[in-house]
């Protein structure tokens, strides 16, 4: 999808290539059934997974944020597997920030099976603080100076390790929906009929029971408040509500 500079009222990062989708679509279709804004930052192209490639990733990727019906997708090219938290990188995460001036910011878990994921979550919670300090100078493409901006709250959903949720949403009117988009990565998951990629090497989402695992860790996560499925999230910030009623 086009690199189109906009603001957005919730922006998803992730590290990888469908790390979004697997984590927080449902949360993401739910907002923007409410008519929020949404826009997707990968990190990275995924280029060092075992099956497919990152050009194959990178059509899977628009094929899915199409499907999501986001105002945007783009990706900051780190590499992947040794980008670190560096200046040039944090600058990178800064200048999406700034570019769409998102009010909350989803991240990466804080730890994960995956070291990838615990460290894009500390570089993208590091680049909010720091974006919205006056005296980081940062430019947009056309060369503009652009303005601090802080989002309000950035959230890490959960990923592989059964992490315990400090909150979590309920997604079960989009839990097929979800399952759709995720199907967008032919290369990645289980697609009897994707027989270009039955040869590739099997890893631990390949296989055919991974979509259960999904499903079963969404209604996990559902079971405890009444939800069917729900996908969970963890902060760091504990934020705060108006009254005790906005709790649900």
């Amino acid at each position: 999808m086009g690199a189109c500079v906009q603001k957005v009222d919730i922006l998803a990062i992730g590290v990888h290539p469908d790390d979004i989708e697997l984590a927080c679509s449902g949360t993401l279709l739910r907002h923007m059934e409410e008519g929020k804004t949404v826009g997707l930052l990968d990190l990275t192209r995924g280029e060092l997974g075992s099956r497919g490639s990152a050009e194959i990733r990178r059509r899977e990727a628009n094929k899915a944020a199409e499907m999501m019906g986001v105002s945007f997708r783009w990706n900051a090219d780190m590499a992947d597997g040794f980008f670190q938290i560096t200046p040039e990188n944090t600058t990178k995460v800064i200048q999406f920030i700034r570019a769409c001036q998102p009010t909350i910011v989803l991240a990466n878990a804080l730890h994960d099976r995956h070291p990838d994921h615990g460290r894009a979550a500390k570089l993208v919670a590091e680049a909010c603080f720091y974006s919205g300090l006056l005296r980081i100078e940062t430019k947009d493409k056309e060369g503009n100076p652009q303005e601090k901006w802080r989002p309000d709250n950035v959230f890490h959903y959960i990923q592989d390790r059964n992490l315990t949720p400090d909150f979590v949403v309920d997604i079960t009117p989009y839990i097929d929906r979800k399952m759709e988009i995720i199907m967008a990565y032919t290369s990645q998951f289980h697609s009897p009929e994707a027989e270009e990629y039955a040869q590739e090497v099997s890893t631990p989402i390949s296989g055919a029971q991974f979509k259960n695992f999904l499903r079963a860790k969404a209604a996990s996560y559902g079971r405890e408040t009444g939800y069917d499925f729900a996908e969970g999230f963890n902060v760091t910030r504990v934020p705060g509500v108006k009254d005790l009623f906005s709790l649900g």
